[in-house]
Formats: structure tokens, C-alpha cells, sequence
């Protein structure tokens, strides 16, 4: 079976370069980055589960994750600025591809009634986001261990730059879009 990169390669960019009407190949769309953002607001009463979410994403991802602080304090929900309140990962090259093909490939159809990923993810510019209830539909983290369940946002920037380009990119790539 051939790799999400090989299938961009060789089935994507003609398709889309088909689709599209690109005259030069630089034009068709590819993958940029994946970013990863796990926000942990209960790491403000309990720091330990603030380490506890740096591991599991850096299990999920094979990369050691950032830890994001506060931009401004909030009274209501008592979080001052430049407290520790989330982890986030950004991929790039192979990385990249190996966790879009788990992501596709096994995380996303361990999600109990899985029927498709919204289409409305979009954000006018090529980039489509995605949000995970639990950390527990990735086979890397183990069910014993997991203090708490977290959910995760995950971002797929694209050089696209359309909203119908980025879906027709992400649709060869393997993305299971909900029929709506």
C-alpha cells in the first residue's frame, strides 16, 4: 500500500492539476504543516496534569510538544498571564505524513459511530481544522495510563487557496468527508 506522500504524488497532483487546470506544477496545493493544540485548563488548580498531557501528545506525535501560557488573566476563570494552561505540537515533512496516515488510517475509525469528518472545517483559506473528543483513539497511548480524557484540536494548513482546493486535496489524500 502506498504512503500518503506517494498517493500525493502520484495520484493527487495530477488530479487536482486536471480538476484545477494548474499550468505550472508548483501551483497545485500541498500539505504545509499539522498543529496539534491540547488545551489543559485543570492544569491551573493540578500542574501534574499539564505533564501528563506533554507525554501522552508526545507519544501520539513522536515530537516533544510546547507548552502554551495564558496571553491575558482572566478573573473568572483564575488564570493570570503567563501561567502554563496547554501543550501544542506543530509537524512538519515526514512527521507530518506519518501522523496524517494514523490520523486517517487507524485514530479516526476507532471513533465510536464514525460516519465521516464535517466538511464545514474550513476556514477560507485552505486550512481545515478538526477537533478530537478523546485522546484515547490513538493505539500509541494506553488505556491504564490515562489520568484523564482530553480532547485536541488539529489543524491541516495547505497551500491552497481555496476552500474547494483544500477539500479536493484532502479528499485524495484518504480524509473520510461526511456526506452531508
Amino acid at each position: 500500500m502506498a504512503t500518503i506522500k506517494e498517493r500525493y504524488l502520484a495520484e493527487s497532483v495530477p488530479a487536482l492539476t486536471q480538476r484545477f487546470g494548474y499550468r505550472n506544477p508548483m501551483q497545485v496545493p500541498k500539505l504545509e504543516k499539522i498543529v496539534i493544540n491540547m488545551g489543559v485548563g485543570e492544569a491551573v488548580q493540578n500542574p501534574k496534569l499539564l505533564e501528563s498531557a506533554v507525554a501522552e501528545l508526545g507519544q501520539i506525535t513522536g515530537q516533544r510538544p510546547v507548552v502554551t501560557k495564558a496571553k491575558k488573566s482572566i478573573s473568572s476563570f483564575k488564570i493570570r498571564a503567563g501561567m502554563a494552561i496547554g501543550t501544542k505540537v506543530t509537524l512538519r515533512g515526514q512527521r507530518m505524513y506519518d501522523f496524517l496516515e494514523r490520523l486517517i488510517g487507524v485514530a479516526l475509525p476507532r471513533v465510536r459511530d464514525f460516519r465521516g469528518v464535517s466538511a464545514k472545517g474550513f476556514d477560507g483559506r485552505g486550512n481545515y481544522a478538526l477537533g478530537v473528543k478523546e485522546q484515547l483513539i490513538f493505539p500509541e497511548i494506553d488505556y491504564e495510563k490515562v489520568e484523564k480524557i482530553r480532547g485536541m484540536d488539529i489543524v491541516i494548513v495547505t497551500s491552497a487557496r481555496t476552500d474547494e482546493e483544500a477539500k479536493e486535496l484532502l479528499k485524495s489524500l484518504g480524509m473520510p468527508f461526511r456526506e452531508q
